[in-house]
């Protein structure tokens, strides 16, 4: 089963909860697509560590071959190209890699390069098979590494967990797309509900069957209770704070691996997931 884990909001828990659900999984893959700030790996510690590099293309020009067509300028709708002093420029950050310009090119004076635009780090720890993607600093978007980093699913018999970039944007739909159901981490306060219908809605319109874990969940917040009881949307778990996680957390452990009492919270957890997946 491939379970995607979202947040409407960073710092709500979704990595705490995608890590310690692969470890109480055991034989597993983990696979972190929040590529801006990845730091799942700092808990699982993965050896073995191979790192692959992710490129993009990236068009250049021949200068002797240009005929000052200006039909790559034109055909470009993201204003990645211009016309300057008799010659094309490309301005990279903005290039979305399409081609276009190389294929109405009617001198053939273009050509592409790779470009690289971030990693996928793979490891193991212990069963765990942990797949990490990290953008590059300055890309305006890490979709590619994300899908690269998907690649690396594990079997269809064996949980994949992948750990979704916070909120509702392009990058937290494609790493959703193939998944089999959504884990939803919300924070009982008005700003993470606020949050949490923003996510809750994109895997609505992407038909992803759900439920929701309350972190942080210290005392009732009656808005978010109803929001689900009228959505119908299951509560498979409510982890109130405390100063063990949190001391946890800041040792970069896993909950799972230091507390019977969280080991056996999570795999509960998994078999309600299991049985909500197949219902």
């Amino acid at each position: 089963m491939k379970l995607a884990v979202l947040s409407g909001k960073g710092g709500t828990g979704k990595t705490f909860v995608a890590v310690n659900l692969v470890a109480a999984a055991g034989k597993s893959t983990y696979i972190d697509c929040d590529v801006e700030e990845p730091n799942g790996r700092l808990f699982l510690k993965p050896e073995n560590r191979i790192v692959q590099s992710i490129t993009t293309k990236l068009p250049t020009f021949d200068s002797e071959k240009c005929i000052a067509c200006r039909k790559c300028v034109d055909f470009c709708r993201f204003n990645a190209l211009v016309y300057v002093k008799d010659k094309p420029m490309i301005f990279a950050e903005i290039c979305h890699s399409c081609g276009g310009c190389s294929l109405v090119c009617p001198a053939k004076a273009i050509t592409e390069i790779d470009r690289p635009i971030g990693i996928v780090e793979c490891g193991n720890r212990a069963e765990i098979h942990v797949v990490t993607g990290c953008m590059n600093l300055g890309e305006a978007s890490g979709v590619q590494v994300i899908d690269a980093a998907l690649a690396h699913t594990g079997p269809a018999n064996e949980l994949t967990v992948i750990d979704c970039p916070p909120g509702s944007a392009c990058s937290v739909m494609d790493s959703v797309q193939d998944a089999d159901y959504c884990l939803l981490v919300a924070e009982p306060t008005a700003f993470g509900l606020h949050n949490f219908k923003m996510v809750y809605e994109l895997v609505t319109l992407l038909q992803k069957p759900c439920s929701v874990l309350i972190n942080k969940a210290n005392g009732e917040y009656p808005a978010l209770e109803d929001f689900c009881t009228e959505h119908k949307i299951p509560i498979l778990c409510r982890i109130p704070y405390s100063e063990d996680l949190a001391e946890f957390g800041a040792n970069g452990e896993i909950a799972v691996w230091k507390d019977n009492k969280y080991a056996n919270l999570f795999r509960g957890l998994l078999l309600d997931i299991e049985k909500e997946a197949c219902s």
